[in-house]
């Protein structure tokens, strides 16, 4: 839950998660359906399916116990070199490195290293650099990997840097030569991508036409209104319907997000369905109970208001 989300966005996720799956057994015998519905908010649903698929080998092939060998640890769905070290150094006090977001921009400025952390070259110095200073203490290698990922946190900050209370500006490279803004070195971002969904909300007496994503996409396995993608330019939205009928021209709602670097505008609207159109017709109740993309569970809240 903690890869790429803010404790204090997950602590009531976990809170939750933990009434409902409070073992590995619960967890792993649990349908997909649940798992995903209390992971509804948090984004990035490959990590709750690669979680699910990781608690059943642990049943399967550990006997219910979670390994603490690093290599098994690492054979996990979903668990890489960053999170197999942080597992094996924080939990079991193993010496393993770790190289997440905030140690890189330590271990840049500290040392000094030039070039984009996710060239192949300047990856593998810091990977080695993490791993020298694990091998100085060996038994302490959890106090220090959880060090150097709050002093990024907390002081080594991307932008503001707090040099003035850090306890190792001394040694630091970047501090010393004044191009802290300079580490690490990274390209350019590229520009946000703007995109525009038309999404087809249609009744039938009281229930509604949804579908599931498939497998392999985005948002994989979750439920969410037909919908297409339209010019953002697009004045005759009625013209893109295929399937559909559009029951109203204004839109019942305009929801704005984002997904990486797309920023995305949805249009719903009420429409009709044409014929056989695929999809499960769903009441309100049922809606609710199943895990919605965040922007279709934001079109579910104006129907059910």
């Amino acid at each position: 839950m903690l890869q790429q989300t803010q404790v204090k966005t997950v602590i009531p996720f976990f809170e939750r998660w933990m009434r409902q799956l409070p073992t590995l057994a619960a967890f792993a015998r649990a349908r997909r359906l649940k798992v995903l519905k209390l992971w509804e908010g948090l984004g990035y649903y490959t990590r709750a399916r690669h979680a699910h698929a990781a608690a059943q080998v642990i049943m399967r092939r550990h006997g219910g116990r979670f390994p603490r060998n690093f290599d098994d640890i690492l054979a996990l769905p979903g668990i890489g070199r960053y999170t197999a070290g942080a597992i094996s150094s924080i939990a079991f006090n193993q010496p393993a490195p770790i190289l997440d977001g905030n140690v890189i921009r330590v271990l840049s400025r500290i040392f000094g290293v030039e070039g984009d952390p996710r060239d192949k070259k300047t990856n593998a110095t810091l990977w080695q650099l993490a791993r020298d200073l694990v091998s100085i203490d060996p038994a302490r290698c959890s106090d220090l990997n959880q060090s150097l990922m709050e002093l990024g946190a907390l002081v080594c900050t991307p932008r503001q840097m707090r040099c003035s209370v850090c306890p190792v500006r001394k040694l630091c490279f970047a501090f010393r030569e004044d191009r802290l803004a300079e580490f690490p070195m990274r390209p350019p971002r590229a520009p946000a991508t703007e995109r525009r969904f038309m999404a087809f909300v249609a009744r039938k007496q009281n229930r509604f036409l949804v579908r599931q994503r498939p497998g392999g996409a985005i948002n994989a396995h979750l439920w969410e209104f037909p919908n297409v993608e339209i010019g953002l330019e697009d004045n005759s939205p009625a013209a893109t319907a295929g399937l559909f009928q559009i029951a109203e021209v204004r839109p019942l709602c305009r929801i704005r997000h984002s997904i990486t670097r797309h920023r995305i505008l949805l249009e719903a609207y009420r429409a009709q369905a044409n014929g056989k159109t695929p999809g499960a017709w769903k009441t309100i109740r049922q809606l609710k109970r199943l895990p919605l993309a965040s922007a279709h569970r934001k079109i579910l809240a104006v129907l059910a208001s």
